[in-house]
């Protein structure tokens, strides 16, 4: 089974290759000191250019072990402990889960569909149909389409936006919905945690300038340490960053003075985690990425409907990163106060592809079966809807409400125009009253766009209110687990294919308020929007790591 590009699981051992960016600490409730590190010598072999061989150190003490929640998804290593982990997140897991007692319920991502489409020349309808039927003939009990709760995502990314950005300006505030003390209220909060983000990196500053928010919609970040390569793509599904700093998703991500930061994809919020987590982590979106959410409805939502315990049911996504797998084995997506998992399992859009292939059928000549409803089996079946962005559509949407509900501005219908800026993977929009800059929100996808938008927070100097960030370039439709371009078709090729089947015409553009899964939500809740029981069940929180004995060694 592939894994983060270059990766590949096979006859493995626990060798770990020396890495700046390993966050593992071999005593986990002490800080480490460089003065205490314990290190002895290994006499290496000879070899024909060093015929005498030689010495090399190496830490004293048991070989230091990873977990899979500890991935920076860097491609630098994968051990046997990860294969046991990564063996979970695989086609012959999701077969066994298949034959046991338990129902399963599959999750299919629009990213997914979309790169199963091209790949058999089938429309966004007839491809979610003939998947639901595939999936189900093989022992699922319902498939469900992920739109909803992305839609559910992106109404609690706006509302954090909007209450971050109306604490840092009150004077707007009285134009949406949020009341300006309980927007005060919460970034009371955020400044606190800003300030022991900042104790505990060892600055001192007393006052500290709103950031940036960060959202995404995917969340798999854990640590601090040094950046990741990117794979091919990157849940994750970006970030964005602005004055509201609480979303990286489901891996989208944003920094600014004022920024929230939303993060689509896994990769990006683990690598900000791991690698700048002591500064970084306070303007993350704390918005569940949307296979989050749906694990959450799955287990907590939809198990009650069919009258089963949450460990009676198997709940695998069909993602299009093999990072969100990641994100899957968190143990901040279990269900509160036990070890039962809200997402058992992710499989790749090429994994599925590859569960089509092994079981030997034709793909098109399959028929259409109902998608299901979160709702239950007595809802009516799921009808494919969407919003403009290959990623989620989180900087469009945000930005649309922010402009409607702060300026009382209703942008034309339509993508919105967005200027590219360095590369075609960074770009900007903002928005003018009274010929005056309100609003600037920014998407950068891929690692070294996202880098540059971390130093310019590190230095103050960034200038958006949002930033979404993704980690894979081209975003969630180039995700490093979609299938790949054959032979004689080029990768923009693809990419065209991609998006004209994600963005199809049939795929009806939907606002999320609309959906009438998403009021049915929030009643049985009985919360509004970004209320005290959305901000328990909707959203999460990243921790902070120590850095560690490894990467004392690599920086020394």
């Amino acid at each position: 089974m592939a894994f983060s590009g270059a990766v590949k699981l096979g006859d493995l051992n626990d060798f770990i290759a020396p890495s700046q960016a390993c966050v593992v600490n071999l005593a986990p409730n002490a800080k480490l000191d460089a003065m205490d590190l314990q290190v002895d010598t290994v006499q290496l072999p000879p070899t024909r250019r060093d015929p005498k061989g030689f010495q090399q150190t190496q830490l004293a003490g048991d070989a230091v072990k990873v977990s899979l929640q500890d991935c920076l998804a860097c491609s630098g290593c994968v051990t046997s402990a990860e294969t046991v982990l990564l063996e979970h997140q695989s086609t012959g897991e999701l077969m066994a889960a298949l034959q046991s007692d338990k129902s399963v319920i599959v999750s299919v991502s629009p990213q997914s569909r979309a790169s199963l489409g091209v790949l058999h020349k089938q429309s966004p309808v007839e491809t979610a149909g003939k998947l639901a039927h595939f999936l189900k003939s093989l022992g699922a009990k319902l498939v469900l389409d992920t739109a909803s709760s992305r839609d559910i995502a992106l109404l609690e990314t706006a509302q954090e936006f909007l209450a971050r950005y109306t604490a840092k300006h009150p004077e707007v505030a009285s134009s949406q919905s949020l009341a300006p003390s309980e927007a005060a209220e919460c970034m009371d909060v955020d400044l606190e945690d800003r300030r022991q983000s900042h104790a505990q990196a060892g600055t001192n500053d007393s006052t500290v300038s709103i950031q940036p928010f960060l959202s995404s919609i995917s969340n798999s970040s854990h640590n601090t340490a040094s950046p990741a390569q990117p794979e091919t793509s990157a849940y994750s599904h970006g970030i964005n960053y602005n004055s509201s700093l609480n979303h990286v998703r489901q891996s989208h991500s944003h920094f600014a003075e004022n920024g929230v930061t939303s993060e689509v994809q896994q990769k990006a919020d683990s690598t900000e985690e791991k690698t700048h987590g002591s500064y970084i982590l306070p303007f993350i979106s704390t918005t569940k990425s949307p296979q989050a959410v749906m694990g959450t409805l799955v287990k907590r939502f939809l198990a009650k409907q069919l009258g089963l315990q949450p460990d009676q049911i198997y709940h695998c996504a069909v993602m299009p990163c093999y990072d969100k797998k990641l994100e899957g084995s968190r143990d901040d997506f279990n269900i509160p106060g036990t070890s039962i998992p809200e997402v058992d399992s992710v499989l790749t859009t090429s994994e599925v592809q590859q569960l089509v292939e092994q079981q030997a059928v034709s793909f098109p000549d399959l028929p259409c079966s109902p998608v299901d409803s979160v709702l239950g089996p007595t809802a009516p079946a799921e009808q494919l809807h969407g919003v403009h962005g290959g990623s989620g559509g989180y900087l469009e949407f945000v930005f649309r409400t922010a402009a409607r509900q702060l300026f009382s501005r209703e942008l034309p219908a339509g993508p919105v125009q967005m200027k590219t800026l360095r590369n075609a993977d960074f770009r900007e929009v903002s928005l003018e009253v009274d010929g005056q800059t309100v609003l600037r929100f920014a998407a950068a996808y891929g690692f070294r766009n996202i880098q540059t938008l971390v130093r310019k927070i590190k230095r103050r100097a960034c200038e958006y209110d949002y930033v979404e960030v993704m980690a894979c370039p081209s975003g969630c439709v180039n995700g490093g687990g979609q299938i790949k371009a054959h032979n004689g078709q080029s990768m923009q090729q693809l990419l065209d294919k991609l998006d004209q089947s994600y963005h199809a015409p049939e795929v009806v553009e939907m606002h999320p308020q609309d959906n009438p899964l998403v009021a049915a939500v929030y009643q049985r809740l009985g919360s509004g929007l970004y209320g005290a029981a959305a901000k328990d069940f909707l959203h999460t929180s990243y921790h902070h790591r120590e850095k560690t004995v490894s990467a004392m060694i690599g920086d020394w």
